[in-house]
């Protein structure tokens, strides 16, 4: 588990855990009326090779706050499934900078979501994502 400064005011510990993010946390949460914003504070078990934290960290956690927030918005007990997912790298994420995963857009429909989010290091843009979600049945 990575230890540093404490989350930005409003997270809590998130509490949707996978095996996909288990060695990622801690992982954070923050909920506001339109989104789920995820965050974290980068650490070796978020790095690249070249010291740096990897693409595929971003991509995931962006994708898993996209879909967080296109259920919220949907109401209910949604479930949804990733149907397209794009990430642009705007720059490198630091270890020791805080992370954050927010949705800025999100256009619910019956069968289809579209989302964007943003990724932020220390506040500055990283990363912006775009993904598209299908609502699925529970059954």
């Amino acid at each position: 588990m990575e230890t540093g400064p404490a989350p930005p005011e409003g997270f809590v510990p998130h509490d949707r855990r996978s095996p996909l993010t288990e060695p990622w946390e801690p992982l954070f949460v923050r909920r506001t009326d339109s989104a789920v914003i995820l965050g974290l504070r980068a650490g070796p078990a978020h790095a690249n090779g070249r010291g740096f934290v990897h693409g595929g960290l971003l991509m995931a956690l962006a994708d898993n706050a996209m879909g967080l927030t296109c259920a919220h918005r949907l109401g209910g007990d949604r479930s949804l499934v990733t149907v397209n997912l794009n990430l642009d790298f705007l720059a490198a994420a630091q270890l020791g900078q805080w992370l954050a995963f927010e949705t800025d857009f999100v256009k619910p429909g019956s069968t289809l979501c579209f989302a964007q989010a943003f990724v932020t290091a220390d506040g500055k843009p990283c990363a912006r994502a775009n993904g598209v979600f299908r609502v699925v049945s529970r059954d």
